[in-house]
């Protein structure tokens, strides 16, 4: 039987000195739950803060090609199926947190909200991001989050309204996502998050969470610029999904393959040393 583990560190508690944190993305379903079970197993020994592992739902809008092909594969993979794999596996964990991902119209809607939480409650996520979650249903997904106790991933922008920006801030219990750019995974920066920087002092005016970064982080480079404007954590998601999907057409092993990628991620190009090993 594997060892179980009961307490864990909050998100991006303790990151290497110096660092922020990472959180990875992958779709539940790709690579199989059967497999996923040896990634998460590799991500906890490879000192990852954070999985956010998507419940699979087609035709994203902010997703781009690589994320969408992963979708498709991994498309069957309900709720049902994702939530009993998180149960298992928690309590085997003893730094990755598992947030997730599930998308309003395909996942939570057919359950109705208050169902949908109960459930997610079970399961012990330790974070829940509602993608496409409109704008309406928002202050009523608030409150009944904090009542079931489920964690909150909250999102904005850079270029948010200040009222959107401060009511996400204010709402994120597990962390703040600050989605870097409009338009969808995958897509490189193109001011090298200059607009990042200006609106963490507010938001973190409004919050204690910590505030991760995504969208346009595909490596090291990326890490090491958020890093310098102060991100608490940093996200990764197509360029992860991408490893896997090469894997599988090249026959390769997924789990050597994320782990290099890891490695890579973790490679130092002048920031201060590491205190000690990343793997805590």
């Amino acid at each position: 039987m594997p060892e179980l583990h009961t307490r864990r560190p909050p998100f991006f508690a303790a990151p290497p000195l110096g660092e922020p944190g990472l959180a990875l993305f992958l779709n539940a379903g790709d690579p199989s739950l059967d497999l996923l079970a040896d990634v998460v197993a590799m991500l906890d020994e490879s000192g990852v803060d954070c999985l956010e592992l998507a419940v699979p739902f087609p035709a994203s809008f902010t997703d781009g090609p690589t994320v969408r092909r992963s979708a498709k594969r991994a498309l069957g993979t309900d709720l049902t199926d994702v939530l009993g794999f998180v149960e298992g596996i928690q309590p085997t964990l003893r730094q990755l947190r598992i947030a997730l991902i599930a998308d309003w119209s395909y996942t939570v809607r057919p359950f109705g909200m208050a169902e949908f939480l109960r459930r997610t409650h079970a399961a012990g996520v330790d974070g829940l991001l509602l993608h496409g979650l409109p704008a309406t249903q928002r202050a009523g997904y608030y409150e009944l989050a904090h009542a079931n106790e489920v964690p909150v991933v909250a999102t904005c922008y850079p270029d948010s309204d200040p009222a959107v920006q401060a009511e996400s801030a204010r709402n994120a219990t597990a962390y703040l996502y600050l989605v870097a750019q409009y338009g969808r995974s995958g897509t490189q920066s193109t001011d090298g998050f200059a607009r990042v920087s200006p609106v963490l002092p507010a938001l973190r005016a409004h919050t204690s969470a910590p505030i991760a970064v995504g969208f346009g982080v595909r490596g090291r480079a990326e890490i090491e610029i958020l890093r310098d404007l102060g991100a608490d954590a940093v996200i990764i998601g197509s360029a992860a999904v991408a490893r896997v999907e090469q894997a599988q057409n090249d026959h390769r092993d997924i789990v050597a393959d994320l782990a290099g990628f890891i490695d890579e991620l973790r490679a130092r190009t002048g920031a201060p040393p590491l205190r000690g090993d990343v793997r805590r």
